[in-house]
Parts: C-alpha cells; structure tokens; sequence
C-alpha cells in the first residue's frame, strides 16, 4: 500500500514539475533532499504529525505556518495534501519517489556496490566508468559498503538488477550443487 501511495503523490509532483520544465524539476529534488534532511533532524515534529491525538487541522495550521514562503509553492501543496490525507507517514518514500524520477528523467543512475575489502580510489573510477558504460546513463552515481562476508568479489545492484560475483555466493552455489549429487 504504501509503494502505491508514494506513486500517486510522487508521481503527482513530478508530473506538476515537469510541467514547469527539466529545470523546475530539478530545483524542486534539491528543495526536497533540503526539507527531508531537515525533518530527519527533527524526530519530535515527525513525531507530532504523526501522533493520533492532534486534530488534522492542526497539523495543517502547522504545515502552513513552518513551509509556506519558506519552500515552493508546489512542496507545500504536496505537504498539506499528504497531511489532510493522513498520510504523512509515507512523506519519505513520497520523496523518494519523485526524486528517483527526476534522476531517471537526467539519465542519473545509481548503483550501491558492496565488497568484501575498500575499494581503492583507481579501483572506484575503473568501476564507475564501466557502470557508465555499461548501465546507459550520463551520470553515475555510487553507493559503496564493505562487507566481509562476501570472502572477496562484489555484488552490485542497479534499481532491481543484482549482479552478484562474491565468492560467498559462489561458494553457496556449489555447496547446492555439491548436496544435489547422489553417492552411490
């Protein structure tokens, strides 16, 4: 329910940006990464629109109050509509949406690489330039994490695409193939 939610709202908003130009679009993901980075600084106003005992129209009273004149007309709309929808809750998945949009939109991807050991900066360059090569996109962008468990290799994921050459995997492969075989 929730990935829905974020499509219609985030959808929404793209389609009212991309209205106004490529441009606008991109001016408003900048304002959102700014708004959201500002709301996860303030868990008790998270908490506050979320809370069941305060009225809907306070919570608007209170949208209108802290972002009107403050952020685009367009963001605050969004907001007022996610509050008076009670769904205020599915705000960060709203702007992830929209924000993955415009991304899509520059041709800007984005690949969250983990392996086993840090990945020297040639290394890094040497793997961005064949993501870019690779993947179709202008721009790349590159999430990296280590994780010892993978023994060695990498698993890189690309929206919902896994590419997946660690050696833990590789081991568990053969350990299936290994159990499969029947002695005798």
């Amino acid at each position: 329910m929730a990935k829905l939610v974020s499509k219609t709202y985030g959808e929404a908003l793209y389609e009212t940006a991309m209205e106004a130009g490529e441009n606008r679009a991109v001016e408003l993901m900048e304002e959102i990464r700014c708004v959201n980075e500002i709301l996860e600084g303030n868990p008790q106003f998270d908490e506050m629109m979320k809370h069941p005992g305060i009225a809907k129209q306070e919570k608007l009273q209170v949208v209108d109050t802290v972002f009107r004149g403050r952020v685009s007309d367009e963001l605050t709309g969004l907001l007022e509509v996610v509050v008076s929808k009670e769904r205020y809750g599915d705000l960060p998945a709203v702007f992830d949406y929209f924000i993955h949009r415009v991304k899509e939109q520059l041709k800007i991807g984005t690949a969250y690489v983990t392996t086993a050991v840090e990945l020297s900066q040639g290394q890094k360059k040497s793997l961005e330039a064949k993501l870019l090569q690779t993947a179709g996109y202008r721009e790349m962008e590159v999430c990296y994490s280590v994780d010892t468990a993978l023994i060695g290799g990498m698993v890189i994921r690309i929206n919902d695409r896994v590419v997946d050459s660690s050696i833990r995997t590789k081991i568990n492969a053969l350990t299936k193939q290994l159990l499969q075989i029947q002695l005798g």
